[in-house]
Formats: structure tokens, C-alpha cells, sequence
């Protein structure tokens, strides 16, 4: 068949590529330690599924606003006010099918074709496919192991050139887990004011933070970096509903319209029964929340302290969401197990699924050579053998 441009150079996730070999390899027996994919394992809490019940039994099965439900358009104004201290009002919110849907329709309403979107390195692996199938040029700004993978400001204004459209932001970041420092984040506004660029701030991981850090949303940054900004935010991370697809952008109320526009030809409207369960998850109780990060902060430490027993690695400690993103560079051309030798990433992951049964992601998708992207968002069991084996296979 004739497939259009778009679709014949789109390259598929990196991440969900990683995670179908995994599961057709336990599919045909073999017993795989996966930890490829951004996903909590805890189930959705329960005052949320009994929400979704609810709605179901009381015939809330139908077509929607193509925007979202005003309750729930309210409910998410309520928690940026009660989590941020943040005003605004409904016609600033739009709902979508999941925060990676919000993203597409954002880079869809506002770029023109050849418009450049900057994206500071290591990025989550579709923003620049995301970019290219909205008609955008994506532009790599390398934030490096050395700088604690925060993009430098110089660098930023270097890549800024006359088409320039806008920013992509992520902190915590996907796949680092770093939390870009405050100051950092007012400064890449006030260059955004100043260049007549928009931000795009993805902030799915927003209550996944780490003691000692913290971060902040980026309309509180002051109303000249709030009039240039876009937040894209979700339920899935926080409230562990990942398949709940639900999703939203905050943002001018003339955007929301446009996005609202486009959603009504795309897709007619949000999940129903998924849109008045977030409304539980944003309205009900957040001891979920608090529970599932302490559970995360184990998990994270137990990792952390596996990796530095581990000769010759090195990493970025995450500030929040649940990532380790790990420089495995130094045994490239060294026997491994099974005597294999690699000389990159991808071929590493390979390896270590072959070799050992361990699936993580590469680091070359996420515009990282070099480094390899461990999920630890999974039962510290299962994380204890994973890197019994990860240990083995590189002591050759």
C-alpha cells in the first residue's frame, strides 16, 4: 500500500517495542524481568473504580462535550488551586484521550509547517515523532550526564532561531526522573517571553517527587511566562490509571477552543466513564497518592543502591518519577555474558534480553547514547532478581 509521508517515516516507540518483545518472549515461555515501561503496577484505587461503577450504573455511558465533562473540567481547576495555588477556570481546560494525546493536539492546533519545537535531550521518545507528524522540525538541545541532564540556558538560545515555535519542557523527566531546578525553569520562561516563544510543559509526574526536591507548575512562574505557556498534565502516573486514557491541556482559552475543535472531528469525546472516575481521582481522597510515591521512594532507593555496587555505571540521581537512567558506555567492546560483545546501547538491550531475560530501554531513543532506562515503577522482588541479573551479565 501507498502510506502518507508521515506515516511511512513514523518510527514506532521505542518503549512499547521493548515491552512487545518482552511479552512474546514470556508468551512463548521464557521467563522475562521486564522493566521497560512507564506504567505503576499498583491497581487503580478503589473509590476510583467504584466512581467508574457508578457512572456505568447510572447510564453515564454516552457522548460528551468533545472537551470533557464540565465536572470534571471544574474538578481539575479545583486541584490546581488546592496543588499549586494556581486560578483558572474551566474554558482554560480541555480533556483528552491521555496527557501523550493532549501533546498531539497542542503541537496540531499551533504549528505551521517548518515551525521548530525545541526539545532538550534526553527527551521522551515521541516528542520529536510527535513534532514531525504535526508538520514540525524537532531541534535537539543536549543537556549532558555532566550537566545532570539539565539544558543550560546558553545552549537553549543558541538552538533558538527565527522559526522557532515553541519548547518542550518535562520535569521530572521522562526518562531521567530529573527535576530541573526552579530558577532554571523561570529562566527558560523569561528567554521563552523574550524570543516570542511558547512553552510546553509536561507535567504527568508532577506528584511524583522525591524528598529533598521539589518542582513547581509553570503558570506560577509569573503572568508574562504564564501568558506563553501550555501545561499538559493526566491522571495515569500519579493515580496509577494509565489505561484510563485521560488526559488535559491547560492553556489561553482561544487554544482550547482550537483543541476542542480539532478533538470533536478526531475523536468525538474523552472516555465517558473514564472521565467521571478522574473526577474521583482529582476530587476523593490522595492518600493513594502519598502511599503509592512511599512505596516508589523504597523502590527507588533500593535501585539506586543495587546501580552503585555495580562497577563502572554511572547515572543522574532522579528527583522524581520512577526511572533510573544509567551509563552503561564503559562496557561496550567487553565480554559479557554468554562472551557477547556490543558497542551501543541497542545492541546492549538486545543482549541483556537474550543473554540474561532483562528488557530495558535503550538510550538511543531517548536521544541518549550510551545509557540504558530501567523502570523501577514494579515490585521490589522483581527488581532484586532483574538486577541479580543485570549484575551477572555484565561480569562476563
Amino acid at each position: 500500500m501507498d502510506f502518507s509521508p508521515a506515516v511511512a517515516s513514523l518510527k514506532s516507540s521505542a518503549t512499547i517495542a521493548a515491552a512487545t518483545k518482552a511479552k512474546e518472549l514470556k508468551a512463548s515461555g521464557v521467563d522475562v524481568y521486564e522493566f521497560t515501561l512507564g506504567e505503576p503496577d499498583f491497581i487503580t484505587p478503589e473509590h476510583i473504580r467504584e466512581a467508574a461503577i457508578e457512572a456505568m450504573n447510572s447510564g453515564k455511558t454516552h457522548y460528551t462535550p468533545a472537551g470533557g465533562v464540565i465536572e470534571l473540567k471544574q474538578a481539575i481547576c479545583e486541584a490546581a488551586f488546592r496543588d499549586y495555588d494556581l486560578s483558572i477556570k474551566p474554558e482554560n481546560v480541555v480533556v483528552s484521550n491521555g496527557a501523550k494525546h493532549s501533546i498531539h493536539n497542542v503541537l496540531t492546533a499551533m504549528l505551521h509547517p517548518g515551525d521548530e519545537v525545541l526539545i532538550p535531550t534526553p527527551y521522551w521518545v515521541s516528542y520529536s515523532a510527535l513534532v514531525e507528524l504535526a508538520g514540525g522540525v524537532p531541534v535537539l538541545v543536549t543537556a549532558s550526564e555532566e550537566e545532570g541532564f539539565c539544558p543550560s540556558l546558553e545552549n537553549i538560545a543558541a538552538k533558538t532561531t527565527g522559526r522557532t515555535k515553541m519548547i518542550i519542557l518535562n520535569s521530572p523527566s521522562n526518562p531521567t526522573g530529573v527535576i530541573y531546578p526552579i530558577e532554571l525553569m523561570r529562566q527558560i520562561g523569561e528567554l521563552a517571553v523574550e524570543k516570542n516563544i511558547y512553552i510546553l510543559s509536561d507535567e504527568i509526574y508532577d506528584k511524583l517527587v522525591y524528598p529533598g526536591w521539589e518542582t513547581k507548575c509553570m503558570l506560577t512562574m509569573g503572568d508574562e511566562i504564564a501568558s506563553r505557556t501550555i501545561v499538559v498534565n493526566g491522571v495515569s502516573k500519579a493515580y496509577a490509571m494509565t489505561g484510563w486514557r485521560i488526559g488535559w491541556t491547560i492553556g489561553d482559552p482561544e487554544l482550547i477552543k482550537a483543541i476542542n475543535k480539532l478533538q470533536s472531528q478526531q475523536t468525538s469525546n474523552p472516555c465517558s466513564i473514564s472521565q467521571y472516575a478522574s473526577i474521583a481521582a482529582l476530587t476523593g481522597p490522595q492518600d493513594s497518592v502519598s502511599q503509592m510515591l512511599g512505596e516508589f521512594i523504597k523502590r527507588r532507593d533500593y535501585t539506586l543502591g543495587r546501580l552503585r555496587e555495580i562497577p563502572e555505571l554511572s547515572f543522574v540521581e532522579p528527583g522524581g518519577a520512577f526511572y533510573a537512567f544509567f551509563n552503561v558506555s564503559k562496557y561496550f567492546g567487553k565480554p559479557l555474558q554468554g562472551g557477547v560483545t556490543v558497542d551501543n546501547a541497542t545492541d546492549f538491550c538486545t543482549a541483556l534480553l537474550e543473554q540474561a531475560q532483562v528488557a530495558l530501554v535503550t538510550g538511543d531513543a531517548f536521544g541518549a547514547p550510551g545509557f540504558v532506562r530501567l523502570s523501577f515503577a514494579t515490585n521490589i522482588e522483581t527488581l532484586s532478581v532483574g538486577l541479580d541479573r543485570l549484575t551477572a551479565f555484565l561480569a562476563g
